[in-house]
Order: C-alpha cells, then sequence, then structure tokens
C-alpha cells in the first residue's frame, strides 16, 4: 500500500472512529484450565480478599520479565514496535492464547504478531465480539480483571504452549492515527495491563520518537515521569524506565506542535453540568532561543558554612557553588554571601558575570570552610539588599542546615524581615539541608519571595539537588507571566476561574513545561491572554481554547481526561496544608481537607485514617476531628517528623502529574516524604502503636504512608485499600458479621451518599451472575473499570446503590 494511500485510508477510518489511541501491550489467558485468576504481584490483591477462588489451581501463572516499547510518531500517524517476554511460573504446560484490547475503537495498519519469531494469526474482534469473549473468560475464570476493556475491540490469537519454566517473547508491530484534543496528539500505550504479572517486571522501557511539521511545543505526560531530548525544533526524543516495577496505568503522552514564541493549550473536564469543570492548561516557551532572548539575571548564592556544615556537607555545598557559577551566562550578574556567626560577600556589589569573575568566584569557593554559628538574620538583609534593580529578575539561593543561633530568632520576625528587605521582588529559593533546619521558617521564606522550597536528606547529594534546581530556572524567557481567561462574547465576560494554581505571577524559562490547574464555573469557547515582560518590555500573547459542558457540544464524559480533577486535587491540598500550616487551625478547612481527600482518595499524613478498615466514610465528624487531631503534629519545625511533613506538602504543591507515586524511586521518595507525623516525645514503641493503624497505599495519586523509623516497606505491607479508577475513590472497609472471627470487606464508592447506602435503597446482585453481566450490557464503560476490583463492592451507577456480592 503507497504511503499517501495509506495515509488517506487512516484518516477516513479516523473520521468513523469515536477517538482513537496506540494499543498493544497484551494479556495471556490460560486457556488449558478453568477458574484460574490471572496473575497478580501481591501489591495487587487488596489486603482482604472477600473469599478465595472456588477450585484454585495455584501451578498454573506466569510473570512478565520485560516489556520494550518502541514508536515512530509523525504528525498524528505511530509505528509502534512491543516485544514482552512472558515466563511460564508454574509446575506444568500452560495452552496460552495472546489477548490484548483496544483501550478505544478506532483505526489500525499493519499489524503482525510474532510468538518467538514465529508469526501468529490475531483476529480482530469488534466490541461487540470482544465482549462475548470478555464475558467468557470472566465467567469461565471468576476473575472481573479484565472487564475495564469491555466496550471495544480486542485481537486475539490462536492458542500456543508455554512449558513450565520456559519462556515465550510476544512481538507486535502496527501503525495508527492518533486522535487530536485540544490541539494536542494524544498517545496512549496500555501499560496497566502489565499488572498481570505474578513477580515485578525486571525492566519496562518506552521508547518515543516524534517529528512534528512544526516546531514542538508542549510535550506532557499526565502519568509518568519521562526524560525528553531535543535533538531538533521539530523532533523530540522521549524515554520512560521502569526497573523491577508492576505497572498499574496506562502511559499517557500528549504534545502539540507550531510557531511563536510560546504555545498555550486548554484541556477541560466537567464531570456534571451542575459543579465546576477543571481545566489543565499547558504553556511552553520556544524550545531554542536565540541567546539575545534569553533575559539576563541575577544570582544571589547565600551559604550556611557553620560548624555543622563541616564535613561532606561542606564539599558538596562548595560544588554546588561552583556548578552555579559555571554555569551562569553572559550578560548575568551575581554574587556570593557567606554567613555563620558573621556575615562575608564576595564582592561588596553585584559582580557581571564574565571568565575573570567567574575564576575569581571559584578561588573564594575554594577557601571556603564550615566554623561559627547561624546568623539568618544577617544574611537574608545582606543577600536581598544586594539587589538593586526590578527590571532584571532576580534569584537567590539560601542554603542552610540549621535553625537561627544568632541575631533575630523568632521565625515569624524573621519572615517579616525577609518581605521587608526583599524591595525589588526578588525569587527565594530555600535549600533545608538535613533534619536540624526551621523547615517551616523555610517555606515562609519562599512562599512570601515567589520561590519554592527544598528539603535535602542526609544521604542526598547537595549538588545534584541545587544544579537541577539551577537547570531549571537558568534561562528565563518571560518573567512576571500572568494568565487571563475572557470571552470574546461581551455577554459573557469572565469564565469564574478559581482556585488556579499556580496562582499570581511567575516566570517561564526555556525548555520549561509549565503546568497550570483551576476551575471553572462557565462553558464555551475561551480566550487565555498570556501576559509577561522580556527584560523591560511588555509582552501579550492570545490563544483559544474551550471550556467543556457535559451534555454540549465539548462534552468531557470521557474518563480519559479525569486525571485533571484529580491533579487539581492535588494542588488543592497542598494548599490547604501551607495554611493550616502558616496560619494555625481552620475548621473549614480541616473539613475541605478530609472531603477532597476522601472525594479523590488521596492520602496525607493528615487523612490516612481513611485507608483504616474500619473507618466509617459517613462519619464527617469524627473523620474531621481526627483529622484536625493529625493537623496539630504540623507545630513540629524541625526533626525528621518536621521537615518530612514540609517535603511532604511540597509534593502535592508542585505535583504536575498523577502517576509519579506510582513510579520506582519517585514512590520510595514520596514514602520517605509521607511518613506520618509523631509527636516527638514519645518512645519507640508509642510511636509504633500511634502509626501502626496509618498504614496504608493508595494506588494512585495520592500519598504514601510509611513508618519512618524504617526505609524498607510501608506500615502494612504493600497492599493497597485504597484506589483511584478514574474520578471516582474506592476504600476497601471492613464490616461486622456475626462470627467476628470472619470479617467481610467491601469496596465503597466515594460518590456514594448516606441516604444511598441505606439497605432498602440499594440494589444487590450476584457476581458473574445474568443481572451482572447485563449491568455490565447496560453501561458498559461507565461501569466496567469499576466492577474490575472485583469482591463485594457497593457502587453508584447512574445515580443508583448498587451491592455487587460474591
Amino acid at each position: 500500500m503507497s504511503s499517501p494511500w495509506k495515509i488517506a485510508c487512516l484518516a477516513f477510518l479516523f473520521l468513523l472512529a469515536l477517538s482513537m489511541s496506540s494499543f498493544g501491550q497484551g494479556v495471556l489467558v490460560n486457556e488449558s484450565a478453568s477458574a484460574v485468576q490471572l496473575p497478580r504481584h501481591r501489591i495487587w490483591p487488596p489486603p482482604h480478599p472477600p473469599r478465595p477462588i472456588p477450585t484454585p489451581t495455584p501451578t498454573a501463572s506466569y510473570a512478565i520479565k520485560s516489556l520494550e516499547v518502541s514508536a515512530n510518531v509523525e504528525g498524528q500517524i505511530a509505528e509502534v514496535n512491543v516485544s514482552q517476554t512472558f515466563t511460564n511460573t508454574g509446575s506444568r504446560q500452560m495452552e496460552v492464547s495472546f489477548v490484548f484490547p483496544l483501550p478505544y475503537d478506532g483505526a489500525v495498519d499493519s499489524m503482525t504478531l510474532l510468538v518467538d519469531g514465529k508469526e501468529y494469526p490475531a483476529k480482530l474482534l469488534d466490541a461487540k465480539e470482544a465482549r462475548k469473549t470478555y464475558e467468557d473468560i470472566v465467567r469461565r475464570n471468576l476473575d472481573p480483571a479484565l472487564l475495564e476493556w469491555m466496550g471495544t475491540g480486542m485481537f486475539k490469537t490462536s492458542v500456543f504452549p508455554v512449558p513450565a519454566g520456559a519462556s515465550r517473547t510476544v512481538q507486535l508491530k502496527y501503525t495508527q492515527l492518533l486522535r487530536v484534543d485540544g490541539g494536542l496528539t494524544d498517545f496512549l500505550f496500555p501499560l496497566g495491563t502489565a499488572k498481570y504479572t505474578d513477580k515485578p517486571i525486571e525492566t519496562v522501557e518506552i521508547h518515543l520518537n516524534i517529528t512534528a511539521p512544526d516546531e514542538i511545543k508542549n510535550v506532557y505526560s499526565p502519568t509518568h515521569e519521562i526524560t525528553v531530548k531535543r535533538p531538533g525544533p521539530k523532533k523530540a526524543a522521549l524515554t520512560y524506565t521502569g526497573k523491577n516495577t508492576v505497572p498499574e496505568g496506562d502511559f499517557r503522552l500528549l504534545y502539540d506542535s507550531g510557531t511563536g514564541e510560546v504555545s498555550t493549550r486548554v484541556l477541560s473536564y466537567r464531570p456534571d453540568g451542575k459543579d465546576d469543570g477543571y481545566f489543565l492548561l499547558l504553556t511552553s516557551p520556544k524550545i531554542e532561543q536565540a541567546e539575545e532572548k534569553i533575559v539576563p539575571k541575577t544570582v544571589i548564592f547565600a551559604l550556611d558554612h557553620s560548624g555543622s556544615m563541616s564535613g561532606n556537607k561542606i564539599v558538596q555545598a562548595r560544588d554546588a557553588l561552583k556548578f552555579v557559577l559555571n554555569n551562569l551566562r553572559e550578560g548575568d550578574s551575581f554574587n556570593i554571601v557567606l554567613y555563620s556567626s558573621g556575615v562575608k560577600t564576595f564582592k561588596p556589589e553585584i559582580q557581571p558575570f564574565n571568565e575573570e569573575t567567574r575564576k575569581e568566584a571559584l578561588d573564594f569557593a575554594d577557601s571556603i570552610r564550615a566554623t561559627g554559628s547561624t546568623n539568618i538574620d544577617a544574611a537574608l538583609k545582606s543577600s536581598l539588599s544586594l539587589i538593586q534593580d526590578s527590571k532584571t529578575p532576580g534569584y537567590v539561593i539560601f542554603l542552610t542546615d540549621g535553625r537561627p543561633t544568632v541575631g533575630e530568632m523568632n521565625e515569624m520576625k524573621l519572615a517579616e524581615i525577609a518581605k521587608t528587605a526583599n524591595e525589588h521582588g526578588a525569587r527565594l529559593f530555600s535549600f533545608g539541608v538535613g533534619y536540624d533546619v526551621d523547615a517551616r521558617l523555610l517555606n515562609r521564606f519562599s512562599n512570601d519571595n515567589r520561590g519554592q522550597s527544598e528539603f535535602v536528606k542526609p544521604n542526598e547529594d547537595i549538588e545534584d539537588r541545587v544544579a537541577r534546581l539551577y537547570n531549571r530556572i537558568s534561562s528565563p524567557v518571560l518573567t512576571d507571566v500572568t494568565f487571563k481567561f475572557g470571552s470574546k462574547d461581551e455577554s459573557t465576560p469572565s469564565y469564574g476561574t478559581n482556585r488556579v494554581y499556580p496562582d499570581g505571577k511567575f516566570d517561564l524559562f526555556a525548555g520549561e513545561q509549565l503546568v497550570i490547574v483551576g476551575r471553572y464555573s462557565k462553558p464555551g469557547p475561551v480566550d487565555v491572554l498570556v501576559s509577561g515582560k522580556v527584560g523591560e518590555e511588555d509582552k501579550e500573547f492570545h490563544f483559544e481554547g474551550v471550556f467543556a459542558d457535559k451534555g454540549g457540544v465539548e462534552k468531557s464524559g470521557d474518563q480519559n481526561l479525569a486525571f485533571i480533577p484529580r491533579l487539581w486535587a492535588l494542588r488543592r491540598i497542598g494548599e490547604i496544608l501551607d495554611q493550616l500550616d502558616l496560619k494555625g487551625q481552620n475548621e473549614e478547612l480541616v473539613k475541605e481537607l478530609v472531603e477532597i481527600s476522601m472525594q479523590y482518595g488521596i492520602l496525607t499524613p493528615y487523612t490516612s485514617f481513611l485507608a483504616d478498615e474500619n473507618a466509617n466514610l459517613t462519619d464527617r465528624a469524627s473523620n474531621v476531628r481526627s483529622s484536625r487531631e493529625l493537623t496539630r503534629n504540623l507545630s513540629e519545625t524541625s526533626g525528621e517528623s518536621g521537615v518530612r511533613q514540609r517535603a511532604a506538602n511540597q509534593l502535592f504543591l508542585r505535583a504536575d502529574r498523577v502517576g509519579d507515586a506510582n513510579m520506582g524511586e519517585k514512590r520510595m521518595e514520596a514514602e520517605m516524604a509521607m511518613a506520618p507525623a509523631r509527636p516527638a516525645a514519645m518512645a519507640p514503641m508509642e510511636r509504633r502503636a500511634y502509626s501502626g493503624g496509618m498504614g496504608a497505599r493508595s494506588s494512585g495519586s495520592g500519598g504514601i504512608m510509611a513508618d519512618s523509623s524504617s526505609t524498607s516497606e510501608p506500615i502494612g505491607g504493600r497492599e493497597s485499600n485504597v484506589r483511584q479508577i478514574g474520578d471516582r475513590a474506592f476504600f476497601q472497609k471492613r464490616e461486622p458479621t456475626k462470627d467476628a472471627e470472619k470479617a467481610e470487606y467491601v469496596w465503597i464508592d466515594s460518590t456514594l451518599t448516606e441516604e444511598q447506602q441505606k439497605p432498602e435503597n440499594v440494589t444487590r446482585i450476584k457476581q458473574f451472575s445474568d443481572d451482572y453481566f447485563k449491568l455490565v450490557e447496560d453501561h458498559g464503560p461507565e461501569v466496567t473499570p469499576f466492577l474490575s476490583l472485583g469482591g463485594s463492592q457497593l457502587l453508584n451507577i447512574a445515580g443508583r446503590a448498587y451491592r455487587i456480592e460474591p
């Protein structure tokens, strides 16, 4: 088939399809036995399976050893290659078929499938045929796992053998057309099917090479942390790598291309037509900026060299300072402030950056030694007074490993000193090293002065953390940036945007992908005005978008965009915790914290009781009391608990994707950061008892609880009793029974009201019965992802409560 004809055919099929995505990740279905669940690693099953599968066959199982995906995307056409190796971990031969679902109905071309190099026929089943096949698999295996894909088509191979202990490598190659939503091309790979494995996958690799007709601008993954390289303006190479991981969600990538200095795109999601909708705004400047378009900046590096910084810390701090000095640009200006008992500067005034001043400053850095106390008061005044120009953006990197011990030591007064001394609007970035810092004080500095806080754990490299921040802020393109949303229709002057994060003025840097989330009250076409400064010159950019209206032309019922309100919820929680921390107890904020955490299944150190199997979700008053009591631990401003609480809050405030908590090292970082706060005076045994009921992990965007006395497993292991699916949260709760030793557990839909949960208002349905599959047939994709949880469930379906019983 010639290339133009192929493109024409794909375009025609695309017009017929409702939506499109990439696919290829598949599942092995054991055809030689019945009543055999798909395998799961131990993190997947709920902590309390309601009852065993009848006639289980534990010897039939498999593990995915590796998964490699490579795709070349030109415009909207993706050519995808997949290689996946399965190993039979059971004790006998398995006769299996390879099933891979289409997350959306759509056009696919040039499909080939190889098993260990031998080509196998694969039949494409339409949605109706696929539904029958899924239903047969579910009935036969008594396992609802595959239900989440029911309602769309699938490919299914003929049966092939996998001997005990043997491996099979399945290779797929196909071409497809990607869909475009809100001006963004959408690449979706159903990585979530790889959770059906009885061991973690040794290696998961995704490589995506994009070529666009115009310069590639926004590149964003709401699900995974990706590495992006730019071989040229119209090319992008993206990589995701996971080691010893069990994927829990699909891989998603959104990108656009175009001309101009700044690109902005708007996506929106409105669950219903009554409440506010949610929007996500992506903005990115031109990737390769001409040197003359990079705004000159002033950088002050304020370094604590008190006695506590001795040893490896002062060595790393010197190296961090040298990194900044070696990466300044011609036209920048700088100075160095050293502080301990007193203050010493590199030069009395700001210095222009050139080769001569660079070498002199490097010599100065080599002379730094640790000695004395910690005079934060004088360091602030000296650092901020050096900046004498509001026209040039100023950045203060303020690094300390301790609390103030000389000069003013009152937290509130020091915060006021920083605001008063900052006459020219410098951005203050605080680095707290170790657990002896006053974490709340550093947060105050950054919050009040347009910066952010970073907390460096004792075993982390100071230079690496400083370098990561500096690389992000090294090339300002647009400063004092603001966003406004309006309409060309004078009758609709405002869209009622509210709770927008980040809010206020900020800077936009070359190569940065800025993610903004917020809410809106009015749907329809929207005009986005981006304002800022390039040096002293004012700049304005206009972009068009649409705020979706449920039931209108622009519908948002697609669960594909359900990540937007969840991302907003993470940021809103960060703001609530910040306000509780900096302004004290507030009953209304605590109530909102509980409500948002419950609605979206986001656990925090202050709402982790929601994961307690005995917690009553409908007892709002009791839950608020528990949360209020736990927020009192914010009084700990220093020490391991005090620092971790603020580090956890930073994760919420700066969240730019919903999948971070599930990804490799990010998960471990989150576990450590999200350790439940504990009163410092408690003895070790009391601390364990205090935190023992808080051990839970949310499998989606929520935080992860860990016992901070241990660096290994979270309390309670890695089993999850909180799940997020689409725009809903589910909590597994224990139900009382006549036999106290035989507890029953049920997944409860957080959208259910107390009235809906009353027995007389609940419709009971037997799992795997005809009524069960009738429910699937009637409601399709609106309900199948929820049913895939399995076990006893209490669901909200079209406003009615249904009890699914095994």
